[in-house]
């Protein structure tokens, strides 16, 4: 009888590590808590400097965000945060502002604009894969000079998205995995303003498309217009 119950238990248990594991590699979209909030913080202010990102006084990054740099989700509950902003060495806060993380939501705060008048943008994100042999692209214009823009594969006849203007992003757009640049063109004038680098987008992944930088920077210590491709943890 003893063995028996051994036995059963170790069947049990099996079967619930089984589950456990099951839901762990559930898809970031599938929210099980409807009290938490999934967040990142991404740097897209167009200079050089690199930051510490705090959530009501708590460090959030292992290591100073550079442009482009991104936490990863963080779970929290659903609440008003107070947000801030430092340079890598320093405790002064650049930027503090209050943010409002919403319940069964995964949502992304950029750091845009210059130094003196940095800013945040919050950005709601839709993770759903209606298609596994699919990614899923997103370009957000976070250039504060720059006209809008559209967004296509190199050498592509038909755009991916079109006229985002600063600080508008367009909805998860499905295209074929591969790898492959993309191309940023004006949208008044179909001029080509930037290319990616070559990526490779998976099949069932969200990818962030990044217009940052600036058109015309007055000094060295501001980027160029660029195209940032980051693949959404």
């Amino acid at each position: 009888m003893m063995m028996f119950t051994l036995k059963k238990f170790k069947c049990y248990s099996f079967f619930a590590l089984s589950v456990l594991i099951g839901l762990t590699a559930c898809k970031k979209q599938e929210t099980v808590d409807s009290t938490l909030s999934n967040f990142r913080v991404i740097n897209a202010a167009p200079t050089l400097g690199t930051y510490n990102v705090y959530l009501n006084g708590s460090v959030l990054n292992s290591a100073a965000l550079p442009f482009a740099g991104s936490t990863a989700y963080l779970a929290q509950n659903a609440a008003s945060y107070s947000l801030k902003f430092t340079y890598e060495n320093t405790a002064e806060s650049l930027l503090t502002k209050t943010i409002t993380l919403s319940s069964s939501t995964y949502q992304s705060f950029y750091l845009i604009n210059k130094p003196g008048n940095l800013d945040i943008l919050a950005v709601t994100d839709d993770l759903a894969v209606p298609s596994t042999d699919k990614a899923y692209v997103r370009l957000i214009n976070l250039s504060p000079d720059a006209p809008a823009f559209d967004l296509a594969k190199t050498s592509a006849t038909t755009s991916i998205t079109t006229n985002k203007t600063f600080k508008t992003a367009s909805g998860f757009i499905a295209v074929d995995p591969g790898t492959f640049t993309l191309d940023l063109k004006e949208t008044s004038t179909g001029i080509l303003k930037a290319i990616s680098e070559s990526t490779t987008f998976l099949a069932g992944y969200h990818y962030d498309v990044i217009a940052g930088g600036l058109v015309n920077p007055a000094n060295d210590t501001e980027r160029t217009l660029s195209v940032q491709v980051l693949q959404i943890k």
